[in-house]
C-alpha cells in the first residue's frame, strides 16, 4: 500500500483503483439519467448556433447566400462559386439595353468559357490531388482574366 502511494505522489496522478473505479460508476449511473435530459436540449441549441455561424461564414467566404450554399460544396466549391459570380454579371451584360455589337460578342464567348470551366471544375473533382490542384489553379487564372476583363467592360 505504502508503494502505491509512492507512486502516486511521484508521478502526480491519483491512482485508480478497482475500487475507485466502481465508486465511479455508481455514481455516474445514479447522477447520469438526471442529468441528461436536462443538459441535452442546451447541448443540442448550442450545436445548432455554431453550426449555423460556421454555414454564415463560409457563405460569407465564398460570396453567396446562406441559402445557396449547398450547391456549392466539394473541392471545387469555390470555383464553382466564383463562375456563378461571373455567369450573373455576364448576364446583366446581355441585358443592358445599351450594348453594343462587341459586348455582346464577348458575352457569348464568355458564356462558353464559363460552362467550359465548369465543366472543368467538375472533371478535376474525380482527379488525383496533384492534378487536381493544379487543374483548379488553372481554372482560377482563367477565371480571374475573365473576371477582369468583365469589370474592364462594365468600367470598374
Amino acid at each position: 500500500m505504502a508503494l502505491g502511494k509512492r507512486k502516486a505522489a511521484k508521478d502526480g496522478s491519483p491512482r485508480m483503483t478497482p475500487a475507485k473505479a466502481k465508486n465511479a460508476v455508481a455514481v455516474a449511473k445514479v447522477i447520469g439519467p438526471a442529468v441528461i435530459p436536462v443538459v441535452t436540449p442546451f447541448v443540442v441549441q448550442a450545436a445548432g448556433a455554431v453550426r449555423d455561424q460556421l454555414d454564415r461564414r463560409r457563405a460569407r467566404k465564398l460570396g453567396v447566400p446562406v441559402d445557396d450554399l449547398g450547391k456549392y460544396t466539394g473541392r471545387g466549391g469555390a470555383l464553382h462559386a466564383r463562375i456563378a459570380g461571373a455567369a450573373d454579371a455576364i448576364a446583366e451584360m446581355r441585358e443592358r439595353p445599351n450594348a453594343k455589337a462587341e459586348d455582346k460578342e464577348f458575352v457569348a464567348n464568355a458564356e462558353t468559357t464559363l460552362r467550359q470551366l465548369t465543366a472543368a471544375v467538375r472533371a478535376a473533382e474525380r482527379m488525383p490531388t496533384v492534378r487536381r490542384k493544379a487543374a483548379h489553379r488553372a481554372i482560377a487564372s482563367e477565371l480571374d482574366g475573365l473576371e477582369e476583363r468583365v469589370l474592364h467592360r462594365l468600367g470598374v
